[in-house]
């Protein structure tokens, strides 16, 4: 009957650890900081304390939808993106 192993998980993403890769990096980040500025306990909790933030937001979607959340909710020069008009222009001409 299962002559044929069918893959399920071919779109899972990578991971690093236990992590993805963008929540290992808002992971890490603050992690990093702590062990620069001699703080490595202080790193580590607001190294957990940004993964569940994260993981609070993120709450299933994708990366993409973090982008997206970013470029209407931030300033347009966070971006710099050229090619794009700003996130405040509602109504476009053309």
């Amino acid at each position: 009957m299962e002559r044929y192993a069918i893959p399920k998980h071919l779109d899972d993403p990578e991971l690093i650890g236990f992590w993805t890769l963008d929540e290992f990096l808002v992971m890490v980040t603050p992690f990093i900081w702590g062990i620069l500025a001699s703080h490595i306990v202080i790193g580590l909790v607001f190294s957990t304390v940004a993964w569940f933030g994260y993981r609070k937001l993120r709450a299933g979607r994708s990366m993409a939808w973090i982008l997206h959340f970013g470029y209407w909710r931030l300033p347009s020069e966070f971006f710099a993106m050229k090619s794009f008009p700003p996130s405040h222009l509602r109504v476009l001409a053309g």
